[in-house]
């Protein structure tokens, strides 16, 4: 059986309608530089309240992993 190594770093996306949409966001940015993403765990939710006490913006943390992948003669990524 082949060994694997994961990365998970954290991420925080924001959209003006919803949680989802938030967490949507930080996951398809990360897709755009990050390769082989595998799991999105939401860790934190807030939103952003204006001086009228109004939701200005819904925040979602996650926490993304990705694969490494071998790079160089010694297999270190």
């Amino acid at each position: 059986m082949a060994e694997s190594v994961y990365k998970v770093i954290e991420l925080i996306g924001s959209s003006t309608e919803s949680w989802e949409e938030a967490a949507k966001a930080a996951v398809e940015r990360a897709a755009v530089s990050l390769r082989d993403l595998r799991v999105a765990e939401v860790v934190e939710q807030d939103v952003l309240i204006d001086g009228g006490g109004r939701i200005e913006a819904y925040r979602t943390k996650v926490r993304v992993s990705f694969k490494y992948e071998k790079s160089g003669p010694e297999g270190l990524a």
